[in-house]
């Protein structure tokens, strides 16, 4: 054994057979069982590990997959990874996650490193979707998957939320509770989630007959505070006796500044928030919320892009969009 460790040559020489004889068994092929054990045997006895990296050089595969969003500590991102990792782990891939801060230069850093073939795949799940972004999806050399909305014509598969229908239910909902003067805590328009809410928003309300009012619609971000803030920002200078938030976060946020007004939820103001995640059962009153299937965007995104990998779709088939329907889960925040 020389001093960089021991080798097929020398597992080899010790199991008494040939090297193709060991490279089939170090690579999962068929032999004689009575060559598989002896090689096994050589191989403990002499500490070999498989050099990965070798291997995957050899065979262009890594059995890795990278997952990028915005924020992993966001409740809707960990219910995708949870689906990710259970499709992935079935068909032998490991999950690789990497947290952008919805940073668009970070993220086209992911898309361009993916020539370096250090995973088999990515799912991206962008907060903007960039001509830069399109660019290098046109011209990314593994299978890419979007969760979220891309042009129509570009030749990438996607899984996206139905915001618009979402944000309808929760406006009919806060209407048929009696609710008439609808306020929105929505995050910056120029992100694709809400740019599809602030649509979606200005038609439901068209669709129970009411007015749009700007002074009712404050923009923060997707976060607790940012929601707090909006909320704090929208309560000084409107009248409203619902508020609809574009995420659980921004909900959490504005139940706790609307408890620091003394507005009682939901006698007061009744509060809706946006993607149904475990937080939404752990506030008080437990929030109302549209589901947007985050759970189910993963799920099929881990299985559009393994279809790409594994050669069930071909790589130069038409794009693949799926749309994933909202649901509503009325608690007591609204009730």
């Amino acid at each position: 054994m020389g001093e960089d460790g021991p080798t097929i040559v020398t597992i080899a020489e010790r199991a008494g057979v040939s090297i193709a004889s060991v490279s089939r068994v170090l690579n999962g092929q068929s032999a004689r069982p009575e060559t598989t054990e002896r090689v096994l045997a050589a191989a403990d006895a002499l500490g070999y590990v498989p050099n990965a990296v070798a291997r995957s050089l050899k065979s262009r595969r890594t059995n890795h997959i990278a997952f990028a969003m915005a924020d992993i500590g966001n409740p809707v991102y960990l219910a995708m990874v949870r689906e990710i990792q259970q499709v992935l782990r079935a068909a032998g891939y490991r999950l690789v996650l990497h947290s952008t801060d919805a940073d668009v230069d970070d993220e086209l850093e992911v898309l361009r490193g993916l020539g370096q073939r250090y995973v088999d795949g990515l799912i991206l799940c962008p907060l903007r979707v960039t001509s830069g972004h399109l660019a290098e999806l046109t011209r990314a050399p593994v299978p890419v998957v979007v969760i979220g909305s891309v042009p129509d014509g570009q030749p990438v598969d996607s899984v996206r939320a139905d915001s618009r229908t979402g944000v309808s239910l929760a406006v009919r909902h806060l209407y048929e509770q009696g609710r008439r003067r609808i306020g929105f805590v929505n995050g910056p328009v120029d992100t694709v989630p809400g740019a599809a809410r602030d649509a979606g928003f200005r038609a439901a309300l068209a669709e129970v007959g009411l007015a749009y009012e700007e002074s009712r619609v404050e923009i923060g971000d997707f976060y607790v505070e940012g929601g707090a803030r909006a909320a704090d920002r929208l309560l000084a200078r409107a009248d409203v006796d619902a508020l609809l938030c574009a995420n659980d976060l921004m909900a959490v946020g504005a139940l706790r500044t609307l408890r620091e007004h003394g507005r009682d939820v939901p006698a007061d103001v009744a509060v809706v928030g946006m993607d149904d995640t475990d937080l939404a059962t752990t506030t008080w009153p437990p929030l109302t919320s549209v589901g947007l299937g985050s759970a189910e965007r993963g799920r099929r995104a881990a299985e559009l892009l393994i279809d790409r990998i594994t050669g069930a779709t071909a790589r130069a088939g038409s794009p693949r969009q799926i749309l994933v329907r909202p649901r509503l889960a009325v608690r007591g925040s609204s009730r």
